[in-house]
């Protein structure tokens, strides 16, 4: 009989912020990842971010970029070390509202499964330390020693996120009207869009836009907002975008 599931999105969903941010300054302690090209190249968007001048996803792709660049010819051993101490050392910075959804599906006895666009190594050590069943993060491949070639498999856009969705769905014989789902950007869109049970947390601006324009989708998606030590459910019908 199938069943139901619980599908996360990783950053700014369970995570505050961006995990592969966090790989990065890591990256650049350790002489991976020149100091020069986070001054020359990634500071300047990340500031525009941070003061709200400029949009995060120029920012996330300024670093992918250079990670990508940064591990060609590197063993995955070293950066998947690199991945590990970054969860140990930040990988509580969750929402609570996210990981009281975690504990409630885990207790109920669904699968948890993390789809998320972040390099695989650290989906996998996330996916670990909050005991999730199954996960899907990029796909940064290897050659037969372990190195990594520069060839990706992305899982950050709603397209991607469909497939491995789907498939999940295949492999562990879920009804998908009776799974939930929870993500925060435009690329989580299908995924929620796919599951009975969808969360908006924190959306972004076009995620939000988006949902308004399905109806379907409206009808069943919560918005959940978290703020400090509140939360907030907002309504869609009276939520004014300015």
């Amino acid at each position: 009989m199938a069943q139901g599931a619980a599908f996360f999105d990783i950053d700014g969903t369970i995570y505050r912020e961006g995990l592969i941010t966090e790989l990065f300054k890591k990256m650049v302690t350790h002489e991976i990842i020149e100091q020069k090209r986070w001054y020359d190249e990634v500071k300047p968007a990340f500031m525009a971010w941070d003061r709200r001048q400029g949009d995060y996803d120029t920012y996330l792709s300024r670093m992918v970029e250079i990670f990508k660049e940064a591990t060609v010819g590197i063993s995955s051993e070293h950066i998947e070390l690199i991945a590990r101490k970054v969860i140990e050392q930040k990988g509580d910075r969750v929402y609570q509202f996210t990981r009281r959804e975690i504990e409630r599906h885990r207790a109920e006895g669904r699968p948890i499964i993390a789809v998320s666009g972040s390099p695989d190594a650290l989906v996998r050590e996330m996916a670990e330390k909050y005991r999730f069943t199954d996960w899907r993060g990029t796909v940064y491949e290897t050659d037969g020693q372990g190195v990594y070639t520069g060839r990706i498999v992305p899982m950050w856009d709603s397209a991607s996120k469909k497939r491995a969705i789907l498939a999940l769905a295949e492999q562990y014989d879920l009804d998908l009207a009776q799974c939930w789902a929870y993500g925060d950007t435009a690329g989580d869109l299908t995924m929620l869009g796919l599951c009975g049970h969808p969360t908006a947390i924190n959306p972004t601006r076009e995620l939000l836009t988006k949902i308004r324009a399905d109806e379907q989708l409206k009808a069943r998606c919560r918005v959940v907002v978290e703020r400090k030590d509140v939360i907030y459910r907002l309504d869609l019908d009276t939520l004014n975008l300015e």
